[in-house]
């Protein structure tokens, strides 16, 4: 009687051992092995026995190229068509990521709604929720046309099946982690299964040339859960961030084939559901009185200026190492910064606990900022409010000069259309913008003069 074939292979990586292991050696992943069934194993030989054939390719010259034009339509939402790069194109598939609660599924349903509205056919899997509870929540966010198909269930055979009955033109997937696949041996969120759904999915809407949105919890780490090839695979990746307790969220993109990632999407939420923010200038500052540690910068979003809030706070420390706390700023800048202050202006900053927070939860990526985060450090410190009429616009280096940012002038503009009198700049704008004063300063002591 012929022996028994036992085959192990690690969900992370996919390499296979004759026998199970604690460690997989090839990517290092712990308690990743499990064994394969008689099935997955003939499987495997058959794939293993056929014959690779080659086709013979050769190189041509790139103005030969033939360039395929991308079709894309509107999503019925502005903000997402800016993230997207203009629009959902056919046969793409888009990866939306988030913590519980920010907002994805509420966004995803919205879309469905507006593409049945404009007469497209949507068919929105979910393997959380039943097709009850789904129906209440597109009663809030006005999604009720008869082109919007419900399907409640986890098996990816399926939903194949209800995709030939009939012609969608989009599939939403919420959430990927709870589609299973009886290809794979493993339970409905494991890696392996979700890296063969993704494929298989992938691979239909290639064919097929249907547009396909997946959602993907995220892990602690804020990575979506599932092995890094499913961010491989896709052809768009889009994170939600922001607190699920404020109302603004902000959809930023990460990889794009089809346009670029530098724009992001800021949203609202309110009863309607999550909708595009219609008036953003006014959401990051607030024009009351002048208070001290407050102080007040433009940042670039993509090709967006954004005029926000920036909120410094400094205590006398009472240990013998100092505090130091950012949210939305990056820490180690900020300990940059406190480093200079005490280098070349002799502030004491290491007797004091410093706290930087950034204005309607928006993270600060960029060095444009770093003039107004020492305004308001040094506003705070000394207890002097600053004008809510001026503006900081600067990058800060190690040895204390202001050195210029990109688009000033289009910064500068922004300033000016939300009424600000004053700036303070690295340089000042190619063109003269009236009734906006600029002030040029280019080292870090000058400031203090200024103040």
């Amino acid at each position: 009687m012929a022996k028994k074939q036992i085959l192990f292979e690690c969900q992370a990586c996919g390499h296979q051992s004759a026998k199970w292991l604690g460690k997989c050696p090839n990517c290092g992943a712990w308690d990743e092995y499990i064994e394969l069934s008689e099935k997955q194993i003939e499987v495997l030989k058959e794939i293993n026995s056929k014959p690779t054939t080659h086709t013979q390719s050769s190189a041509i010259p790139i103005t030969e190229v033939s360039f395929e034009q991308v079709e894309r339509y509107s999503s019925g939402d502005r903000e997402l068509d800016l993230v997207l790069g203009g629009g959902i194109v056919q046969g793409s598939l888009t990866l939306i990521g988030g913590s519980p609660g920010v907002g994805k599924s509420t966004l995803l349903l919205k879309i469905a709604g507006n593409l049945a509205k404009e007469g497209k056919k949507v068919l929105y899997v979910s393997g959380e929720e039943s097709s009850s509870q789904i129906k209440l929540r597109a009663n809030r966010v006005d999604s009720n046309y008869p082109n919007l198909y419900l399907l409640s269930e986890i098996r990816l055979d399926t939903i194949f099946k209800e995709l030939e009955t009939h012609a969608f033109e989009v599939l939403i997937i919420d959430s990927i982690q709870t589609i299973y696949s009886e290809k794979v041996a493993s339970a409905p969120g494991s890696v392996s299964q979700v890296r063969e759904i993704t494929f298989e999915l992938m691979r239909y809407g290639k064919d097929k040339n249907i547009a396909i949105f997946i959602i993907g919890h995220i892990t602690k780490e804020g990575s979506i859960a599932g092995p890094r090839v499913l961010e491989h695979m896709v052809d768009t990746v889009l994170y939600f961030e922001g607190d699920s307790s404020r109302e603004l969220r902000l959809l930023r993109g990460f990889k794009n084939r089809f346009g670029t990632t530098s724009e992001v999407g800021i949203f609202e939420m309110t009863k309607a559901g999550l909708v595009s923010a219609k008036d953003i200038s006014k959401k990051f500052f607030t024009r009351g009185k002048a208070q001290a540690g407050s102080a007040i910068t433009v940042l670039m979003e993509g090709s967006r200026p954004i005029v926000l809030e920036v909120q410094a706070l400094v205590s006398d420390s009472g240990y013998p190492n100092p505090k130091r706390s950012a949210t939305g700023y990056e820490l180690n800048r900020l300990t940059m910064l406190l480093a200079l202050l005490e280098r070349k202006l002799d502030l004491p900053f290491n007797q004091y606990d410093v706290y930087i927070n950034i204005a309607g939860g928006i993270k600060i990526s960029e060095t444009s900022a770093d003039l107004a985060i020492i305004a308001a450090i040094i506003s705070s410190y000394r207890n002097r409010p600053i004008s809510k009429d001026t503006i900081f616009i600067g990058e800060v280096s190690l040895i204390g000069d202001v050195r210029d940012i990109f688009n000033l002038d289009l910064r500068l503009k922004e300033a000016k259309s939300q009424q600000f009198e004053k700036a303070v700049v690295p340089s000042l704008p190619l063109e003269k913008i009236e009734g906006l004063k600029c002030y040029n300063i280019d080292e870090v002591s000058k400031l203090i003069e200024w103040m």
